[in-house]
């Protein structure tokens, strides 16, 4: 599933590139021709991600609402301008390492999760994508354009020179301002979002009143916005936290530390375009990482593995539907 840093980079790649420019929509698949045709022609003003949602505002307080879900991603094509808060020197996003260091060779995984192309659910690329003047110049004049449309795309929102396809998700619906509130009202803190501080409050509140397991209470968008089954079994971990225990028996320190390294996740996650949660490694190590995934968890999609600081087997189990990684020896 697509977590909170990948919305937040569609969020700025529509800001970059859409945002101040006539939009011409439809619906390829055909579930949702009668909302492109209402945005069809209108002028996209203003977009905003909170958590797993994104909110594109087109004239006349019109809102699209697109929440990707298990399996939703955003096809970009044509000109990109790439956004130069997630950007490297070389113009490509998902090159820059959590410290802001650009590096000299772009590195990108084979899932293309950092992919510029396709954001949301990791897929292979299936579109072509002209870098803008802005970064790395155009393609040669014969590229066809509008592209052909590929599979089964819910909506395709065009502009005279970028295309974006949307595929497989979970909410794509049009609605109004007061709608939009109401929506956002319901979901919990987005350190991106809302004022970190209060955020942290926010969240602590709620977790230490709740029976539930912190496990689930890290999945739960009314608790906490954007993260997912990657981002809460590494936090867990991080914090050395047993995913069973119920949020009011949590420590309020080990909550407000959960806060704070979501926080600083979702920043790098945002920069890079990849979910790195390993600290400190040596620059062989964090290469590697970035091309691999595997290489950059300490416990997600590692069953039966040894634990990289303990050296017990993590286990694996079902908590409310999804997989739960963790060390049953430094989380006990």
């Amino acid at each position: 599933m697509p977590e909170g840093h990948s919305v937040h980079r569609i969020a700025r790649q529509f800001d970059r590139n859409y945002v101040g420019r006539v939009v011409a929509a439809s619906s390829p698949q055909g579930r949702f021709v009668e909302g492109a045709d209402v945005l069809s022609g209108r002028t996209a003003t203003a977009v905003k991600a909170v958590g797993k949602q994104m909110f594109l505002e087109f004239d006349d307080d019109l809102w699209l609402r697109v929440h990707l879900g298990m399996y939703g991603a955003w096809d970009f094509s044509g000109e990109i301008e790439v956004d130069p808060t997630i950007a490297s020197a070389n113009g490509r996003m998902g090159q820059t390492n959590q410290r802001g260091t650009a590096l000299e060779t772009p590195i990108l995984d084979g899932a293309g999760e950092n992919s510029l192309t396709s954001i949301g659910a990791p897929r292979r690329a299936r579109v072509h994508v002209r870098m803008s003047e802005q970064t790395t110049g155009l393609a040669d004049d014969e590229d066809e354009w509008p592209p052909p449309v590929v599979g089964q795309v819910r909506l395709r929102l065009l502009t005279d020179v970028t295309c974006a396809d949307l595929r497989g998700p979970t909410a794509c619906q049009l609605q109004t301002p007061d709608e939009v509130a109401a929506t956002i009202a319901k979901l919990g803190p987005d350190p991106l979002v809302d004022d970190i501080t209060e955020g942290e409050e926010r969240f602590t509140t709620v977790v230490r009143r709740k029976p539930t397991a912190i496990g689930q209470l890290l999945m739960d968008q009314t608790v906490v916005s954007g993260i997912g089954n990657v981002y809460r079994a590494e936090m867990l971990f991080r914090a050395r936290q047993n995913p069973h225990t119920p949020g009011r028996d949590v420590s309020a320190d080990v909550i407000r530390h959960l806060w704070r390294d979501w926080v600083q996740l979702l920043s790098i996650g945002v920069e890079t375009g990849q979910m790195m949660t390993m600290d400190d490694l040596e620059p062989d190590a964090y290469r590697a990482a970035m091309a691999n995934r595997d290489d950059r968890h300490w416990v997600y999609h590692r069953a039966g593995l040894p634990c990289r600081v303990c050296g017990t087997a993590i286990v694996v189990e079902e908590m409310a539907t999804r997989k739960l990684y963790w060390c049953p020896y430094c989380q006990r």
